[in-house]
């Protein structure tokens, strides 16, 4: 006989089967136990948290010739039939591929013929929400007023795109992520019966990378499993499996980086990518890290919150006591915004180089919290008798650390460097500045609407002109520089600034450079005439 899957294999039968949504357990029941059964339902929730599994229960437990307490006997011809898929009472639709308006008109048809045996005929419909429109409209009328023996049972991920008039048909019942302590506890008893051995630890984290649900902690057990059968699975062989790391790697780099040791941080990267680690994971598992250190440092009773041992407590609580909330906040910002880049980037590697760097270097950054973190950290060095100079920080020169707004006027720790000089005046045809300053009004939200990479990459830029019809965007952000000025990305601008605002304007990229003043403003000819009251002679 084939090998089963262990999620199709341990797919519950009964309600009493069913683990981690007792709300909507009870009260199926007690519609059956009533005898107040609905005629539709919508179950949503995400994936694998048992919403296909309790309409199947649920469409035995209203046909079951001999149910107890609500649930299906699972003894009956009836139940047997239905668990074997041959009952003609039980009709399970797939929307994603049975979305068009002829599937609905043949339910339609179908819904006018009693049942052959039993008392209903259950149409479940898995994904409604892939639907098309004229699907939907299609089915409202059959929805609103079904025959008597007739029950609809929708099930959906993204209830959001339900119809209003849909949704209002239903009862509607929200499916809960799964807790980490039930999904080891089902663990447990599943690998017991099954003669698996393995780690408690291991399953707690397979119940954790699981995410909520259940379908997917038996995927990744089935899968950790089979790479090393016949051997105990310990916490070890699932990391390397799922290409996880360690909680002591993260303690190692966060100690690293709140240390400033840039040089120990990229080496600690390079070992997780010789050992084959996913990077994508290693940012994720990081932020909920820093999530973590961010809870102790600021709710009282942590321990009740965090489901951890003690001895990883103790270590993020003394973790948590070398930095402040405002640096945690940063280092938490600059890694999402590092997952965000990192599911449109090639160079994943080099992006969290770039983003281990700015968290032990906040003078190459320019926004508030990196600017809290430095002075936290000369009040540091303050308190411990360490005369601060006006010294440029290596690596970098003093505009490195200053927002463009400050004109170059400061250097890295906020002392006048330079006499104030105005901003410089520019002249533009008139062409050009009506180009320049649409588009410059505009860039917030059109960056905005445009969202993705975009959004994320495009913060912190500047639209300067360069030349007849074109716009130069301006980095400050390596990273951000290597994302936009893709020619998709840029191709992207142009077709949203041609439909929105009727200009065929083309854009470029470049990559501010060190010691460059962005603060340059442009008028037009005439405007620079009236300014300076004297001659002005035009050279070709």
């Amino acid at each position: 006989m084939s090998y089963t899957a262990l999620y199709r294999k341990w797919r519950p039968a009964s309600f009493a089967d069913v683990r981690g949504q007792d709300h909507v357990v009870q009260t199926l029941k007690n519609q059956i136990v009533s005898d107040r059964i609905g005629h539709a339902y919508l179950f949503c929730g995400t994936r694998g948290t048992g919403k296909t599994s309790i309409a199947k229960i649920f469409a035995k437990a209203v046909n079951c010739e001999n149910p107890v307490d609500g649930s299906p006997c699972g003894e009956c011809q009836t139940c047997k039939n239905i668990a074997a898929g041959s009952s003609l009472n039980v009709v399970e639709i797939d929307a994603a591929s049975n979305n068009g308006v002829e599937n609905i008109r043949e339910i339609r048809d179908e819904v006018q013929y009693p049942p052959t045996e039993g008392k209903y005929r259950v149409y479940i419909i898995d994904e409604v929400h892939m639907l098309s429109t004229g699907a939907f409209n299609a089915l409202l009328k059959t929805l609103e007023e079904p025959p008597s023996y007739v029950i609809f049972i929708l099930a959906t991920t993204e209830v959001q795109k339900i119809p209003v008039t849909v949704m209002s048909r239903c009862q509607r019942y929200d499916f809960k992520r799964i807790t980490v302590d039930t999904i080891v506890s089902h663990l447990q008893k599943l690998t017991e019966a099954e003669h698996i051995s393995v780690e408690d630890k291991a399953l707690a984290y397979i119940a954790k990378a699981a995410d909520g649900a259940m379908r997917d902690a038996l995927s990744l057990l089935d899968q950790c499993v089979a790479f090393h059968y016949g051997e105990i699975l310990t916490y070890d062989n699932v990391l390397d499996v799922l290409g996880a790391v360690d909680i002591t790697v993260f303690s190692q780099l966060f100690r690293a980086v709140v240390e400033n040791r840039t040089k120990d941080c990229i080496k600690s990267l390079e070992e997780m990518v010789i050992q084959g680690r996913e990077l994508g994971q290693f940012v994720t598992d990081f932020i909920w890290y820093l999530r973590n250190l961010l809870i102790v440092k600021s709710v009282d009773d942590a321990e009740n919150m965090l489901d951890m041992s003690a001895e990883n407590m103790n270590l993020l609580m003394e973790e948590a006591g070398l930095v402040d909330g405002e640096t945690l906040l940063r280092f938490i910002r600059v890694f999402s915004d590092l997952s965000n880049q990192l599911r449109y980037a090639s160079q994943k590697r080099v992006l969290i180089e770039v983003a281990l760097i700015k968290l032990t270097r906040p003078e190459m950054e320019e926004n508030l919290d990196s600017v809290i973190q430095r002075i936290s950290s000369i009040e540091k060095q303050l308190e411990e008798g360490v005369f601060v100079t006006g010294a440029i920080p290596s690596g970098g020169s003093s505009m490195d650390s200053v927002p463009a707004g400050d004109n170059g006027r400061t250097g890295g720790n906020g002392a006048s460097s330079e006499p104030m000089t105005p901003a410089e005046r520019v002249a533009l045809p008139k062409g050009q500045l009506e180009d320049l300053n649409l588009v410059r009004n505009e860039w917030g939200k059109i960056v905005k609407d445009l969202g993705g990479p975009i959004r994320a990459s495009f913060r912190d830029t500047v639209v300067e002109p360069a030349g007849e019809s074109c716009l130069c965007v301006v980095f400050t952000d390596q990273s951000n520089f290597i994302i936009g000025s893709r020619p998709t990305t840029l191709g992207d601008i142009e077709r949203y600034v041609e439909e929105h605002y009727q200009k065929s304007i083309y854009f470029k990229a470049r990559l501010r450079g060190g010691g460059e003043r962005l603060d340059t403003i442009y008028v037009s000819d005439e405007e620079l005439k009236e300014n300076i009251h004297m001659d002005i002679i035009i050279e070709d």
